[in-house]
Order: C-alpha cells, then structure tokens, then sequence
C-alpha cells in the first residue's frame, strides 16, 4: 500500500511539471503525470499546448522499457480525459496499456469528462484512488473549473493605488493622453506577465481614451490577452492602441449603435453588442465571455468599471499594488471586501492578493 506522504510527494511533482503549461494550454487545463515503479520516477510529462499531447501521453512515452508500465503507479493531477477532441482519449490508452494504479489529483468536472474517465480505468481493472491535494489540484486549475462549474471566466481585478487611496488624478479634457503612473518598472514587467498567463483583458471607454494603453505583453514573453473595450456609444477613436494590430479586440457596445459599428471593421477587431436598457449588463458580458470561450479574464481598467464589477460581485481575486506616493486629491480607488492572502515588496511598491471570500467559501 503507497503511503500518504507518498501519494502527496508524486501529485505535489505532477503539479510543479503543469504549471509549466501555464498560458499555453487554454482551453484545455494544466495537467502533469508521474509514473512511479519501486518508488523511482521512470516517466514523467505535462501537457504543453493545446491540440498537442496530454500529460499522460508524454509520461507514457518517456518511460524507455514500456513492460514496466504494467508495474507501475500513473499519477495525474487531473482526471484523464474520456473524449476524442484534437487527441484520443487518455483513459482509454492507460487502460489497452493496462497500467494496474491510477493515483489523480481531482476528478475532471467538465461535463464531457465528469467521472468518465474514471469509470473506463475501472471497468479496465485499474485500482483508481482521487483525491490526494485535491485542493492545490483545483487551486491550478482554478480557470477551467470556474467557467465549467460557474459558467463564467475566472475573473482578476487589478489596480494601482496611492499611499492616500487614489487610483489617478484629476483630469481636464485638455490633459494629455498619457496613463498616471503610480508604481514602478517592476511591477509594470509583472502584470505583462500576467497579461500572458490569461485569456482577456478589459477596459472602459475612459481607460481607453485617457491612457490609450495596447494591453498587450510587450515586457514579457507570451501571447497577448484578447482586449474587450467597453465602448457603449462607439465614441472611441478607431485609431487608438487598443484597436491596433498587434492582439485582437472586441468591442461591446449598445445595440442601438449598430450602423456606427462600421469605423471598426478590421480583421482583428469583432463588435458584440448589448442592450444596455436592461437591468443585467453583467449577465449580458458574461453571455459574451462565454460565447468566446474565455476562461480568465484581467480587469484593468479605471474607478468605474472595477467599481461595476464589485459592486455586482462578479470578480475573484484582486491584486492591488500600493505605490510610494501621495495624489493629495484625485479619482478614489476602488474598495473592496476580501480577505489578503499574500503581500510582496516589489522595489517601493506593495502588492496585495485579495480572495473574493464569498465565492472561495463556496
């Protein structure tokens, strides 16, 4: 019998090998795999990129004597899949190969896997145990069970603030086009970082017109964010950062607003419209979220538009940087209600991890 700390060991190196995935697995999630015989790794892989092979394929593959297969112990962070997509099924492979123990992380609860993956490894003879760092295990893919479970992307907010709690200055309409910065090149690197590692990036139609920011990773390798633009009444400047065509963009704008949509016909900007008379635009983006597939999205714009999200409840996690500096007066910054999980010093900054406790109770 393979012992706890055992167990936990091989899933903990099962994790670190899929987060090697991160930013280039989308939709699909970040999976690692193990196989252990007499207590030594003898194949190990994650999966890399989407429509290529999952983690088990490449665990399996990296085992150079394929008899011991039939010995040993495959460990998965995830459970492997049940359905032909861009690959054949994982399950259904250990199982011709008949590997006799199947250790996973968390069951799968996408509704095309959702426990069938299991049950193939079952019906095939394979001792199959769940569960072992099944909260680190969902915690990795905290993206993809989000928008299975809950329907909507796994939503970060993200702001700068001032020592004295304000997220930008005053502005006239004759200040220069130009964003307020309150931190430093270091934190500036990180959240190119973290445009890479997500799906989405939103901002308002003021974000937009006052900072004319490209939100894209420029700092930092990776492919850039899909930009969504918040531009109710097409007012926005097609010639703006945001609508160039280093990333693709789309605009949500009202429906009333149709025969302006013209001024942003480009092969990489899309118009979703919506109605904004309703009571539920945050149901209204959601519906636009999903309908492109997208799994987190990052929250960048100013006061109002985080505000929005707030207010409605409809974030997860916050991260807020802190700069050394004082506005005396200007636009407040967001507040939020949340428990701070981790903080760090970034050169004179401070940066905070906020969890939205309502949704991580549940």
């Amino acid at each position: 019998m393979i012992s706890n700390a055992i167990k936990d060991k091989y899933m903990q190196r099962c994790i670190e090998l899929a987060k090697q995935g991160m930013g280039n697995t989308t939709p699909n999630p970040m999976v690692g795999a193990v196989i252990v015989y007499e207590n030594k790794i003898i194949g190990e892989g994650y999966h890399q990129k989407c429509g290529e092979a999952h983690a088990e394929v490449n665990a399996i593959n990296a085992v150079k004597d394929k008899e011991l297969l039939k010995k040993s112990t495959l460990y998965v962070n995830l459970e492997p899949c049940s359905h032909f997509g861009k690959t054949p099924p994982c399950a259904n492979l250990i199982a011709r190969l008949k590997i006799p123990e199947v250790i996973i992380g968390t069951k799968d609860t996408a509704s095309h896997v959702s426990g069938k993956g299991i049950e193939i490894l079952k019906n095939a003879g394979c001792k199959v145990t769940t569960g072992v760092l099944e909260k680190e295990s969902r915690e990795l893919n905290k993206r993809f069970f989000t928008f299975h479970e809950r329907k909507r992307p796994y939503i970060i907010l993200k702001w700068a603030e001032t020592l004295d709690g304000y997220i930008d200055v005053l502005r006239s309409e004759n200040d220069p086009v130009a964003p307020t910065w309150i931190t430093n090149e270091f934190s500036k690197m990180l959240v190119h970082k973290w445009r890479a590692e997500e799906q989405a990036i939103l901002i308002g139609t003021n974000t937009a017109k006052a900072d004319n920011p490209t939100l894209t990773t420029r700092n930092w390798p990776g492919k850039n964010p899909l930009r969504v633009v918040i531009d109710r009444d097409i007012k926005l400047s097609s010639h703006l950062n945001a609508f160039n065509k280093e990333a693709e963009t789309i605009v949500v704008a009202d429906k009333s607003k149709k025969t302006d949509s013209v001024k942003y016909l480009n092969k990489n900007v899309g118009i979703d419209f919506v109605d904004y008379n309703l009571q539920h635009f945050d149901k209204q983006l959601v519906e636009i979220f999903v309908k492109n597939n997208i799994q987190s999205i990052i929250i960048e714009g100013g006061a109002k538009i985080l505000n929005y999200f707030i207010t409605n409840d409809l974030w997860d996690e916050a991260r807020v940087f802190i700069g050394n500096k004082k506005f005396i007066k200007g636009v407040p910054a967001p507040e939020i209600n949340g428990k701070v999980v981790k903080e760090e010093v970034l050169g004179n900054s401070k940066l905070l991890f906020v969890n939205n406790e309502t949704i991580f109770s549940q």
